[in-house]
């Protein structure tokens, strides 16, 4: 089988039911863990992943945890949880993915808060990650350009992807920026929903084009 990308977007989180969009970097909610773990049973090509880039904002890291535990090697869980197995898919925190607006629940933690959440490594997040400033500002020329960062470098993770069985990379983000990822602006995945990808190319450079 090819490889191929798959985008997903994050379960639901507590701002997407409030409405109060004035909270810092929400949490799941309890039907958002729901629909996250419902991946385990309903994503169908798990033994092919060998990779999971994820957006660093906590609603995007909490998908993947409560989503692929199947997939992803044993060291980001609790070792008394039992999640996670043995030479597991490698997962990358991308800064890269998080979401474009500069409001509160779209600004995401300090390292040391998510150090403190998660059994994830983040150090290779800058301090000032979550600033919307520079690539991370809202504004539209520079979505567009980490959107294109972000085809590049996951083009690249497949190419050194050594094992022919686990030739898949799952991507976890957020609804609009995932618009701007995969260049196609009527995308509307449901929560914890995904569509699938083949990497191609062409004079722009790095494209994603629907399986």
């Amino acid at each position: 089988m090819a490889a191929q990308v798959h985008i997903v977007r994050h379960a639901e989180s507590v701002h997407n039911v409030t409405k109060d969009y004035t909270q810092r970097d929400p949490s799941l909610t309890p039907l958002g863990l729901q629909q996250a773990a419902q991946l385990i049973h309903e994503f169908p090509y798990s033994s092919r992943v060998a990779v999971i880039i994820t957006s660093p904002l906590q609603r995007a890291v909490e998908t993947v945890l409560a989503a692929f535990p199947h997939v992803l090697d044993k060291r980001y869980y609790s070792p008394h949880s039992g999640q996670g197995i043995e030479n597991g898919s490698l997962l990358i925190i991308d800064p890269e993915l998080q979401e474009r607006s500069a409001f509160p629940c779209d600004t995401g933690s300090s390292r040391e808060v998510l150090e403190a959440a998660f059994r994830i490594d983040f150090s290779d997040l800058a301090e000032d990650w979550h600033t919307k400033e520079g690539l991370y500002s809202p504004d539209d020329d520079p979505v567009k350009e980490r959107a294109k960062r972000v085809r590049s470098r996951v083009a690249e993770v497949m190419d050194n992807l050594n094992d022919m069985e686990k030739r898949h990379v799952v991507i976890v983000t957020h609804g609009v920026f995932m618009k701007y990822l995969v260049e196609d602006p009527e995308i509307d995945l449901p929560k914890a929903g995904w569509k699938s990808y083949t990497v191609g190319k062409n004079s722009s450079g790095i494209i994603l084009l629907p399986v």
